[in-house]
């Protein structure tokens, strides 16, 4: 079983994880469904938190951890296992001294991947990003979350049906289905589990992330969480910028050994650079300029 468990990961607290009242109330709601036998799924935009989010939450409860990154290509024996190789056995009989008898048997070798690790062995499964999978390759989470079995291809032998372990709890997250290269998740696998949508942090909550990733004190911190959150709350930008940008500009300037400041030529270019990033997909110039004016207008108000 060793070599099965080197995909398994300890249940430890995430370095420089902030855990506000609004982390807590999320974590606190999701453990107690998970208590009552349901699985949990986060859904909201990117920069929502919604993986690391589910890391701690699998962190407190206490239980191994094996993670699977949702993949279009996936199939079915990607998320339980499958045959891979064969197992050769030879015997030479030598009974007779002047007599050898050879039999060689040679059999397929089963090698389980992660969702039948987590099954066997009782498991936390973190299924980030899974509506990237096909619906036809997730099918077989059906059975395991509803009737709490697992079946596997009859060429396994007798180990066709698979009862789940009692420990065994099930933390999704997805994108919201609009987003691009997200898959429309099927009724029965959604009426299984509890839906949990996240939307971007509280103002207290971001600015606590901001700095404990990059060290600042609380005011100069809140200058860049302001800006960022007012670009936001602009809704005038093609994407929204989230969490990210606030710890990209603070580690940013870190590096550079500054603080935000308006007179600060730096500071301004490097709020630009990196907050155009967040809010295009396109680089249009029309966007480009439209986040200079108000990132400009935002650095005069709070920097």
């Amino acid at each position: 079983m060793s070599h099965e468990l080197n995909t398994v990961l300890e249940p430890t607290p995430l370095p420089d994880f902030v855990e506000t009242p609004y982390i807590a109330d999320i974590t606190g709601r999701a453990q107690i469904y998970i208590k009552a036998g349901f699985p949990v799924h986060f859904r909201g935009p990117s920069g929502t938190g919604k993986t690391t989010v589910a890391m701690h939450l699998a962190s407190k409860l206490g239980r191994p951890v094996v993670i699977i990154h949702g993949d279009a290509e996936f199939k079915t024996s990607d998320l339980i296992g499958g045959e891979s190789g064969y197992s050769i056995k030879r015997l030479d009989d030598r009974f007779i001294h002047s007599v050898h008898k050879y039999q060689e048997d040679m059999t397929k070798q089963w090698v389980n991947n992660r969702l039948t690790l987590a099954v066997k062995y009782g498991f936390t499964l973190i299924y980030d990003e899974f509506t990237r999978s096909r619906p036809e390759a997730n099918n077989i989470l059906l059975p395991i979350l509803q009737e709490r079995m697992m079946s596997t291809p009859a060429s396994k032998g007798n180990d066709s049906y698979l009862s789940v372990h009692p420990d065994f709890c099930a933390i999704f997250t997805s994108n919201p289905e609009e987003y691009a290269g997200v898959n429309r998740t099927q009724d029965a696998l959604r009426d299984r589990m509890v839906t949990m949508d996240l939307d971007h942090f509280d103002y207290e909550t971001e600015l606590r992330i901001t700095m404990a990733k990059s060290q600042f004190p609380i005011e100069e911190a809140g200058k860049i969480v302001k800006i960022v959150r007012g670009l936001r709350e602009s809704g005038k930008t093609e994407f929204d910028p989230t969490i990210r940008g606030s710890i990209m500009i603070a580690k940013t300037l870190s590096v550079l050994g500054i603080y935000p400041s308006k007179e600060n030529l730096k500071f301004r270019q490097i709020c630009q650079d990196i907050l155009t990033s967040e809010t295009s997909r396109i680089g249009s110039k029309t966007n480009q300029e439209r986040v200079r004016i108000i990132v400009e207008e935002l650095i005069e108000l709070h920097a």
